[in-house]
């Protein structure tokens, strides 16, 4: 036995003698230092090296170190709350500065599960005693003592900030009853503040907004509005906004409890954030029930919205705003308040911007509300801007800028010379040859053509610049098959005004208008003659078949001024369909078809023509219209087909002339008399036809989440269909 004792204390000497050698710092043993094989050494040379980040104060330290076993070292490294007080252990081992030991890599795992338990044990914690304190809780809530309520509240709102317990709050409705109750019933603010919080917390769970809906929270919420604390409104709105985001059933109940009424006042809050939320509100709220657009319309909604658009810069507010807006520019209603409240100027002060969002939705709710603006003033800059917008390849901001500019054009003089002057005709002819086969832009796009080339004082330098730009060719193609019918109806009225430039008579013949408004005429007329003995009328994609026949025949009319023109009208066999038209029930028929004849009747061939088939009848006849301009047509006409006639039968018809129209319009007979053309100018031109006022539904809204945990569903974006007829005729 002791000659074993000695044996260990000189092994133990050896041991540290052999430590403080040069040659051997490091057994390996202890580090895990690796060995190095130098090339310039035997093969049974070794060398050793040691890399520590540690540094060690003494040597004493240092031997204390090195005796720890390699399991203390991991448990120091992944339990280090499990070292004794001044136990010591090597931190590191590593070779290489920025490589991790695999103690290392083991111990962030290890943390992360010790981590994970410890909140799995607390979880339950917090559960049970949610569950053992609920009861007591909703008895106290129930309290007559108003400071018993308040501290019961207190509570209630703490556990609610802690998942497990308010799991177990949201699966007691009698909780959830009692909590609403002592919310609407008090009287005191801070309970007010802790109730409305805890209810505010309970709605982000699905859970939690069924438990709010069934105990009746919508109608203490929706009074809870009324607050003049901050606080309680925002947690208020808050609630309401998740409930109407998800719960079924939610939008019809805050509309029941006046959710509206109490709503649209808080427009005039200044937080730009609780405003967001706010309107978001409106949205849902007012998105397919025109009842709810009336009743915003009604508490001052669209002034105090378009306020927010024209004074506030936080950009999702204008967003959620410009929402509301775009769904009430469908309602008839709420349209011209928003537009007298100055909405197209305030909409049209972020077309510019970078949220493309907000550029899209004030560029729809603009389109919508464009055909109840057509006589507003100070909208120049939103021309300007929408002309520009006429570039771009995005087919919804495309669609929009030629239907806002197409209604915004409409009977609007003032607006048609600006359009034009700032390059706006160039703009919708590259418009047109990139729409291709996309109607909703084709067609907004001609239609805002036809404006600018009529009834304005540069109505000439539009139609010279649809030839100068090379757009004739592209408009009469519209005119080929297969038809769209808004879109032939829009294209005839372009050629018409057109075809008033001298100049532009020579290159619509040579692109083939001609014959293509013959063949639409024929085809619209054969339409109408099959649905003839019925009263219905003859429509396709929202057009009647009369306003094609009235709209090819005005074309043909206008273009029948120049002689060349004239031959090749008379050449297709049109004259015997001309005289047919003269006993239209249609009047306006009636009135092109007689002008179209009076162009005619100046070739003595087709004069000829005109009588052998029959027109004096009618001609006859129409001299006593009430309409001037058909009476003084079917005059000019009965003159020229009456000079080759005996001196008998000119002589009745100057006596007819002259007791029927002329008695008091010596310069109308002298003018029928003489057989002079009717001047461009003579006849009053139509008013211009509106584009379609958008009048559907609603629009179906484009959804992103109001706040990272506000989420909305998304849906499409606003899909529209043009096919709809136009208010105004051609």
């Amino acid at each position: 036995m002791m000659s074993m004792q000695m044996s260990e204390t000189e092994s133990s000497v050896k041991v540290a003698e052999w430590q403080q050698t040069y040659y051997a710092s490091d057994s390996g043993i202890q580090s895990g230092a690796t060995t190095v094989r130098d090339d310039e050494e035997s093969e049974c040379s070794k060398k050793y090296t040691v890399s520590s980040a540690t540094v060690v104060e003494s040597s004493s330290e240092v031997d204390a170190q090195y005796t720890l076993t390699r399991a203390q070292r991991v448990r120091a490294a992944m339990f280090p709350e499990t070292l004794v007080e001044g136990e010591a252990v090597l931190s590191t081992t590593q070779s290489e500065p920025g490589q991790q030991t695999n103690v290392q890599r083991l111990a962030e795992p290890s943390q992360l599960l010790k981590t994970a338990i410890v909140h799995l044990i607390n979880y339950q914690d917090d559960a049970d005693l949610a569950t053992r304190a609920v009861p007591e809780l909703t008895k106290l809530l129930a309290d007559d003592d108003q400071v018993v309520v308040n501290k019961a509240a207190m509570i209630v709102n703490q556990l609610t900030r802690k998942e497990a317990s308010r799991r177990v709050l949201m699966q007691s409705p009698q909780m959830v009853a009692a909590i609403v109750r002592a919310m609407q019933s008090t009287g005191d603010m801070e309970t007010a503040r802790a109730t409305a919080s805890v209810l505010h917390s309970l709605s982000h769970q699905r859970e939690g907004l069924l438990a709010i809906f069934k105990s009746g929270g919508i109608p203490a919420l929706v009074r809870m509005l009324s607050s003049p604390m901050e606080s309680v409104l925002f947690y208020a709105i808050t609630t309401l906004h998740n409930l109407l985001l998800h719960q079924e059933g939610a939008k019809m109940a805050v509309r029941l409890a006046d959710g509206l009424q109490r709503m649209v006042p808080l427009l005039k809050k200044s937080n730009p954030k609780f405003l967001a939320i706010t309107t978001d509100c409106l949205q849902l709220l007012s998105y397919g029930n025109q009842e709810s657009k009336l009743i915003i319309l009604a508490n001052g909604g669209p002034e105090s919205l378009v306020y927010i658009m024209r004074n506030y810069n936080y950009e999702k507010l204008l967003w959620t705003t410009s929402r509301v807006l775009k769904v009430l520019s469908v309602c008839p209603s709420n349209k011209p308040a928003i537009v007298d409240a100055g909405g197209m100027q305030a909409l049209g002060q972020h077309l510019t911007g970078s949220s493309q969002r907000l550029i899209q939705n004030s560029l729809w709710t603009l389109r919508n509300l464009s055909d109840a603006a057509t006589k507003q003033e100070g909208l120049d800059g939103l021309l300007q801007i929408l002309v520009s917008q006429l570039g771009s390849d995005d087919v919804n901001m495309l669609t929009c800028a030629t239907g806002i500019l197409s209604n915004l054009t409409c009977n609007n003089a003032r607006n048609k010379a600006l359009v034009t002057q700032c390059g706006g005709v160039e703009a919708l002819i590259h418009a047109v040859l990139r729409a291709g086969e996309k109607e909703d832009v084709a067609e907004p796009a001609v239609c805002a053509l036809r404006h600018l080339t009529s009834r304005h004082p540069d109505a000439e330098l539009a139609q010279n610049a649809v030839r100068l730009h090379y757009g004739i060719p592209a408009i009469v193609k519209l005119l080929g098959q297969p038809h769209y019918w808004p879109i032939v109806k829009a294209t005839i009225g372009l050629i018409r005004n057109l075809a008033l430039c001298p100049a532009n008579q020579a290159p619509l013949r040579e692109a083939g208008a001609i014959p293509r408004l013959v063949n639409l005429l024929l085809k619209a007329h054969q339409d109408t003659q099959r649905h003839a003995s019925s009263a219905q009328q003859t429509y396709q994609d929202g057009v009647r078949m009369e306003e094609i026949v009235e709209g090819c025949t005005g074309a043909l009319h206008i273009l029948a001024r120049d002689p060349i023109n004239r031959g090749e009208i008379a050449s297709m066999q049109t004259i015997p369909l001309f005289v047919q038209l003269l006993y239209s029930y249609v009047e306006n028929v009636k009135r092109v078809a007689a002008g179209v004849l009076c162009e005619l009747a100046l070739d003595k061939q087709s004069a000829e023509m005109i009588d052998a088939e029959g027109a004096s009848a009618p001609l006859m006849e129409l001299l006593h219209s009430t309409n001037e301009g058909i009476a003084t047509y079917a005059a000019a006409v009965l003159f020229r087909i009456s000079e080759d006639k005996s001196s008998d039968y000119r002589k009745r018809v100057s006596v007819e002339l002259t007791h029927s129209l002329f008695k008091h319009d010596p310069a109308a007979w002298e003018l029928a008399h003489t057989s002079v053309p009717l001047e461009a100018g003579y006849m009053a031109d139509e008013l211009d036809g509106a584009y379609p006022p958008y009048g559907y539904a609603d629009i179906p809204m484009d959804g992103l989440p109001l706040d990272a945990d506000l989420h909305e569903a998304y849906m499409p974006d606003m899909g529209y269909d043009p096919r709809q007829g136009y208010p105004e005729p051609l």
